[in-house]
């Protein structure tokens, strides 16, 4: 049986998604299962012209080279899948979008120039076709284990389409949205991180970004937090650390606050 062909890609990001997979102890007894082709974080002599069954891609799109990059990955790969809150949504580098890329480069660095020709931070699927998603900043571990073992034996991981909440519930954590009061994100997170933030009193962020399947309720949660006194500005920024490339994002939020006028 030929092995797996398996090759990891950098965009731009922390390189958090991959130093989570280097350090598992895991990728050693893939081995004999596959060949890493690529991964340049593990191997500098790695290869991007070659082809592979699967190609992981960390990162959100913010250079014209990278979209390059990515356009080759998808003609060599069989299946893509997006890693990480950059890849997927993003990143956290897509929060300013709002602003000039002039101004946010100015600000970041001031009179530097790089080699590089920079665009705003985009998702990777917004020029490539994605298979498949693992979410979260980074990854957890299982759901890589998961989706990788499934692909090994010719079958395909399920999608993650429910709520941070969920977990939370089955945890039995006390609801820091409703019984604390706090802004909390949960109720539109994709699930997947086992309440983790919630688990120790502490809000969530929306690290995992929104769920999919056009159930993120960003309105529904913006009423919550406009009653709590968060002003449409407030809610915005922070849905948008790492939602803000979301359709519907502001979209739904105008929709609350044009009710009350």
């Amino acid at each position: 049986m030929e092995k797996v062909r398996i090759g990891f890609y950098a965009l731009t990001s922390c390189y958090g998604c991959q130093l989570q997979f280097a350090m598992m102890d895991e990728i050693v007894q893939l081995l004999d299962k596959a060949n890493i082709e690529c991964w340049f974080m593990v191997d500098r002599d790695s290869d991007e012209e070659r082809e592979v069954d699967i190609a992981f891609i960390e990162g959100s799109v913010s250079t014209q080279e990278e979209i390059e990059l990515i356009k080759k990955i998808r003609e060599k790969a069989k299946i893509v899948i997006a890693v990480g809150s950059c890849a997927i949504h993003g990143g956290v580098q897509s929060w300013g979008k709002d602003k000039e890329l002039e101004e946010l480069w100015k600000t970041v660095y001031g009179d530097g120039r790089v080699k590089f020709e920079p665009k705003m931070a985009e998702p990777v699927e917004n020029y490539i076709k994605v298979d498949y998603k693992l979410y979260g900043c980074p990854p957890e571990k299982k759901d890589f284990l998961y989706a990788l073992g499934t692909f090994l034996i010719g079958s395909w991981p399920e999608d993650i389409d429910y709520p941070v909440c969920v977990e939370c519930r089955l945890n039995g954590n006390p609801c820091i949205l409703i019984e604390k009061g706090e802004p909390c994100l949960g109720p539109l997170t994709t699930a997947g991180c086992d309440a983790r933030c919630p688990s120790f009193n502490i809000a969530c962020i929306g690290c995992r970004g929104a769920v999919g399947y056009g159930v993120a309720w960003f309105d529904s949660l913006a009423r919550e937090f406009k009653k709590k006194g968060l002003t449409k500005e407030e809610i915005l920024e922070r849905m948008r650390i790492f939602n803000a490339h979301n359709p519907k994002l502001e979209e739904m939020i105008n929709k609350v606050f044009e009710e009350g006028e």
